[in-house]
């Protein structure tokens, strides 16, 4: 990455000692504090402005960043998990069930990695089989027959392109969930929350506001495989990262997401419990503004929300 780690990681530790120092000696720092917290913005904003494309997808990918379990285990209590799609069997990378959210039962649908090699292995790297999105598709049936909202998480490179995955019908199964989200009768919110890569994403996140970390990604591929397939050589990820324009900021200025969402100095990944926050706030404003609307209002405006994106005009001139 272009920008300088150790400046805001510094800064990060004398913040942290000095907070340590405050509540061991009973200290009132809260000028020194506020200096130091001052200068951690500070930093972190000059830091976001060098990040290139490349640099985010890196930071999107990082093992530390919470996963769709770490935001169930900070924002929601009375957790019950809900397994299998009832055809086949259950797909660990992708994880769902109830939860109360602020008050509220929610259905909580999310993909989930894992952090060491064990745990990936298990959770096939956050890439779900086609099990996984009927399983999803079981679960949003679920929660528009109690007529509960629907929280999703969005972390993967994309759905598994194993033959085992394809001969259970991959494709069919994600076109089902984009048919069933289109036309779910109770709020949706998505999150992307990591990676958002191809259809393997969209299969959980055609929703009435879709939410993007500030540093997460979205696209139709991954930068590595758009370089491979445009220039031959995966050597030119970065290139690509620039023509997919996969950021945040790039996505909320072509209205695909709705809100982009701030993450701590330095990365989601350095104060997961201060990300997971501010995620939560999000989605649970939107929940506000969605729910005890008219089922076929939400339908309606959630379906021409989709229609409308790509439209182009042609010009007179051109």
């Amino acid at each position: 990455m272009t920008a300088d780690k150790g400046s805001l990681e510094d800064i990060r530790q004398q913040l942290d000692e000095l907070r340590k120092r405050a509540a061991e000696r009973g200290l009132d720092l809260k000028s020194e504090v506020g200096d130091l917290e001052r200068r951690l913005e500070d930093a972190h904003r000059d830091e976001m402005e060098t990040l290139s494309r490349y640099d985010r997808v890196h930071l999107a990918r990082h093992q530390e960043r919470p996963f769709t379990l770490d935001f169930v285990d900070y924002l929601c209590s009375d957790w019950i998990e809900l397994h299998g799609d009832r055809k086949y069997r259950d797909d660990p990378a992708i994880v769902g069930g109830w939860a109360t959210l602020e008050g509220r039962t929610v259905m909580i649908v999310g993909q989930q990695k894992g952090r060491d090699m064990k745990e990936n292995l298990r959770r096939n790297f956050g890439s779900p089989h086609p099990e996984g999105y009927r399983k999803a598709e079981r679960l949003f049936r679920l929660a528009e027959k109690f007529g509960r909202s629907v929280v999703t998480f969005v972390d993967t490179q994309g759905a598994y392109p194993g033959i085992g995955a394809e001969e259970r019908g991959q494709a069919e199964a994600i076109a089902r969930n984009l048919i069933v989200m289109a036309g779910l009768r109770v709020p949706i919110v998505t999150t992307i929350i990591g990676e958002g890569g191809s259809g393997g994403a969209l299969g959980i996140a055609v929703a009435d506001r879709v939410l993007m970390m500030e540093n997460a990604i979205y696209s139709v591929i991954s930068p590595e495989g758009c370089a491979a397939i445009l220039w031959r050589s995966r050597d030119r990820a970065e290139d690509a990262a620039d023509a997919l324009k996969l950021t945040a900021s790039d996505l909320a200025d072509s209205g695909v997401i709705d809100e982009v969402i701030s993450e701590p100095p330095g990365g989601a990944h350095l104060d997961p419990e201060a990300a997971a926050r501010t995620v939560g706030e999000a989605i649970v404003r939107h929940l506000d503004q969605l729910e005890g609307r008219d089922p076929e209002d939400l339908v309606r405006e959630r379906r021409e929300k989709y229609y409308a994106m790509g439209h182009w005009e042609e010009r007179a001139d051109a």
